[in-house]
Parts: structure tokens; C-alpha cells; sequence
């Protein structure tokens, strides 16, 4: 930015922040309402958005589950793997737009949308490399982990398929903020649900028609992946809508990693370590007695809230969609309005999901299996399966916020205490020693959720607005960046 324009700027920015300020003095009913609805016609449009991503490797796992068991155990597992160590890395490195993007959009630096997408395009390109190469040898570390060396080999060679679908990624999630950052859903979910049409038949033809049996599932995957990329590049290039957002290719790419990565690693530890977190419960599992009946139990109750938490993360997104732009309009007191509207739809969502949830507790576990004993294992489950929902809606939404402030490096920390120091430590406990087995290691969880939900509330609350707001603008137009960005006093 030039010193003509950047002065000019500022006064534009300080009129609008003084505005904003007078129209939300003080938290009022009417401006929580009218927030309410802003956040609402983000949340609906990404909650489909979500759960369409989600499903396509649904689909997956669903179509090669009539090949047999030894394709559908091994897809299980070479998904599973992928998520763990891939897919969800790049999901939590791209979250870190969130706060960039938002941000710089709210301080009218539009171009800056632009160069930070392609920025984390680049940089997310570069983090596959490492990635893919742990892939190409991922049957050898399951042999190495002494799993069953036909399940191994299978589910090694199905995630070196997976490598189109990891690149594709890379480049649909900040694509994705892009437009979350806008408030532009329409074409996110359009792309979204047209490419959840498309790769059901696809996956179909290339599983059962094509010969290449489970790794046509593979294949579709990354083929739809780069559907969904190639649209949202197409309405990028060619809308009127993005116009002011879109910024030639220069050297502006690579001059903008390195602040990148400071929000991106945080941003990745932060989602990673809860995600693993319940990966390891399963594993946990297995080691209890009866393990087929313990692990498709907690499988089940993963599998629910994991589906339900496309809910709060879309109402979340939302949130931090909110947030970061009026922190980065310089509108400190609309942004505590808009953390009280998505914290009231997260309170409303939650008590609506869990209610349905605990009137079904005795049928909703023939969704996932029809054997009796399993069903009634979930039905035991089932409150404390409503509580983890109540949980993840009130997490979800907080961990929006905090990426909307920047706060990532404060919830890496929250997520690595509240799970690690006292969640596993618990489970373990109350699984083994104890000796209440499945129920014991989903309460241990649920005390590390509840150890991470009250101290990202404690974090929300203490906030100071106002200095996060001025830190905010000071990053954007002064191009720094100070260790106490996220600064809460």
C-alpha cells in the first residue's frame, strides 16, 4: 500500500468503526437478534458445505464395504490414517485464513485475500511433499505396528491412491476460507453439493465396473476433490462477486509464508491434538477386554458425534467469519455482539440435537449395526454420547471464535492440557484400573472436552476487545507481527 492511499484508509476504517460503535452500544437484544441472523445465513449454507466434504469419504467406505471385509477393514483404516496423519493437518494449517483473511477483508485490504490463498495454496503444496512420502510407505509402518499383513498391504496401496485426493485438498481448503471469509457461500455450496451428485455414481462405476475394485474408491475421491477445486477456481476467476478480492500472481506469494505458517502451525496443533485424541481412544480400546464389543461400541458413538459436529464446526465458522472481519474493521464492540449470537445459536443447536438425540437412544444404534448387543452397549452410552454433543457444540463454536482472534497458539496449549495432561489420563484410568471399561475411557474424554470448553470460555471472556482490535489493524497495515497478537488483557 502506498502512504497516499494507506492514510485515506485508516479514515474510512475509523469512521466505519466509530459507526459500528454507535450502533452497538452496549449488548442489546436487538443487535444480538440482527447479529443472530448474520451468522445464521453463514452457519446454514456451511453446514451443508461440511457434512457434503465429509460424505464423500462416507461414500467411499460405503461402496467398497460390498467388496468384503478385507477391502472394506483395509479402506477403514487407510482413511482412517489419512485423516489422522493428512488430511487433517492441512484442514487445521488452512484454518489459520481464518484469521488472515477475515481480518484483512474487514480492514477493506481486499487484495490481500487473494495473495494469502494462493499463499497457503503454495505452502500447503509444499507440506504434501513430506506428506506423501510417509503414504508411499505407510503399508511398511503397519507391518512394522504388527498389524495383519494382508490388511497392510491393501491398505497401503489404497492411501498411495489417496496422494491426488491430498494435493486436491491442499488447494479446496483455503479456497474454502476464501470464500467463508467473504461470507460468500453460495458457490461453496453449490461446488459442494454438486460434486457429493457427482462422485456417487463415479465411485460407483470406478469401484464396481472399472476393475480397480476399492482403489476406484481412492480414485474418485481425489477426483472429486479436484471437481470442487476447479469450480471454485473458475467462479474465483471469472465472478464479478471476487473481483475485488482476486490479486495477481507476484512475488507477494512467497514473502507472505513465512507469517503463514506462524498462524498455521498453531492452527493445525490446535485441531490435530483433539483429533487424535480420539483416535487414540479407539485404540485404547482395543486393548480392553472383549475389544470387538468395546471398539464398534465407542466406534458408534465416534461415528454420531463426528457426524453432528459439522453442526457447531459450520456455526463456528460463522463465528470466526464474524469476528475476524469486524476485528479487522477495527469494530471491537461488534465483535463482542457477535460472539454472544453464536454462542446463543450454539446454545439453541445443542439443546434441540441432544434432545432428539436421547428420545432415540434405543434405535439410533441400528443405524450403524444390527446386532443386539451392540445397540443396547449404545443405548447405555447414549447419555453420555448427548453430553459429548452438548460439549462439541459449545468447543466448536469457542475454537471458531478463537481463530477468528487469533488465538490459535492460545488453544494449541488449551487442547494439549485439556487432553494429554488430563482427558487420556483419565480414560486410561477409569478404562483399566478402574475397570469401567468403554464407559470409563468416553468419560476421561469427555473430563478433557469439559477441561478445554471451560478454558477457551475463561479465555472469551477475559478478552480485551479492544486491544485485540488495535493489534488486529497494526498487523494488517503495518505488516507486523507480534507474539501477543491474540493478546486476551
Amino acid at each position: 500500500m502506498d502512504e497516499e492511499t494507506k492514510p485515506k484508509m485508516e479514515e474510512r476504517l475509523l469512521a466505519k468503526r466509530e459507526e459500528g460503535e454507535r450502533k452497538s452500544d452496549g449488548i442489546t437484544w436487538g443487535g444480538v437478534t440482527e447479529e443472530v441472523k448474520r451468522v445464521g445465513s453463514i452457519a446454514a449454507p456451511m453446514v451443508v458445505v461440511t457434512s457434503s466434504q465429509y460424505f464423500l469419504q462416507m461414500v467411499c467406505v460405503m461402496m467398497v464395504g460390498h467388496l468384503g471385509e478385507l477391502s472394506l477393514s483395509s479402506t477403514a483404516i487407510a482413511i482412517s490414517l489419512a485423516g489422522v496423519s493428512g488430511f487433517s493437518l492441512l484442514l487445521g494449517m488452512a484454518t489459520a485464513l481464518e484469521t488472515l483473511c477475515g481480518q484483512a477483508y474487514g480492514a477493506q485490504q481486499y487484495q490481500k485475500l487473494g495473495t494469502q490463498t494462493y499463499t497457503a495454496i503454495f505452502s500447503l503444496t509444499l507440506v504434501c511433499v513430506p506428506l506423501s512420502f510417509l503414504w508411499f510407505n505407510m503399508g511398511k509402518l503397519l507391518l512394522l505396528m504388527g498389524q495383519d499383513p494382508l490388511i497392510s498391504r491393501e491398505a497401503g496401496r489404497f492411501i498411495v491412491w489417496l496422494v491426488p485426493a491430498l494435493l486436491a485438498y491442499a488447494a479446496l481448503q483455503p479456497l474454502v476460507r476464501y470464500f467463508q471469509t467473504q461470507s460468500r457461500t453460495t458457490p461453496m455450496l453449490i461446488g459442494s453439493s454438486a460434486t457429493l451428485c457427482l462422485h456417487v455414481p463415479l465411485c460407483w462405476v470406478l469401484v464396481f465396473k472399472s476393475g480397480l475394485h476399492n482403489l476406484g474408491a481412492a480414485l474418485a475421491l481425489g477426483i472429486s476433490y479436484w471437481l470442487n477445486v476447479t469450480f471454485l477456481v473458475l467462479y474465483m476467476t471469472f465472478s464479478s462477486a471476487c473481483q475485488k478480492t482476486r490479486a495477481p500472481v507476484s512475488m507477494e506469494i512467497f514473502r507472505g509464508i513465512q507469517e503463514f505458517f506462524r498462524f498455521a502451525v498453531p492452527s493445525a496443533v490446535m485441531i490435530c491434538l483433539e483429533w487424535w485424541s480420539f483416535e487414540l481412544l479407539i485404540l485404547l480400546s482395543g486393548l480392553l477386554p472383549n475389544p470387538q464389543l468395546e471398539t464398534s461400541v465407542l466406534s458408534v458413538c465416534l461415528g454420531t458425534i463426528s457426524t453432528l459436529y459439522a453442526i457447531p464446526f459450520a456455526i463456528g465458522a460463522a463465528g470466526s467469519t464474524r469476528v475476524s472481519n469486524e476485528l479487522g474493521a477495527g469494530n471491537a464492540q461488534a465483535a463482542r455482539v457477535a460472539v454472544y449470537a453464536v454462542l446463543l445459536i450454539a446454545i439453541t443447536e445443542t439443546s434441540i440435537t441432544s434432545t432428539v438425540l436421547f428420545a432415540t437412544r434405543k434405535v439410533f444404534g441400528y443405524a450403524f449395526s444390527n446386532e443386539k448387543e451392540v445397540v443396547d452397549y449404545v443405548t447405555k452410552m447414549s447419555p453420555l454420547v448427548c453430553l459429548s454433543v452438548i460439549i462439541d457444540s459449545l468447543q466448536g463454536v469457542l475454537s471458531g471464535i478463537a481463530r477468528g482472534c487469533g488465538w490459535q497458539h492460545i488453544g494449541a496449549y488449551v487442547n494439549l492440557g485439556a487432553f494429554y495432561l488430563c482427558g487420556i489420563p483419565v480414560a486410561a484410568t477409569l478404562g483399566f484400573w478402574v475397570g469401567l471399561r468403554g464407559v470409563g475411557l468416553w468419560i476421561g474424554i469427555q473430563a478433557g472436552a469439559i477441561v478445554q470448553t471451560s478454558l477457551l470460555s475463561i479465555v472469551t471472556c477475559c478478552t480485551n476487545w479492544e486491544k485485540l482490535a488495535n493489534k488486529a489493524r497494526e498487523r494488517i497495515f503495518d505488516g507486523s507481527f507480534s507474539a501477543d497478537n491474540g493478546s486476551i488483557n
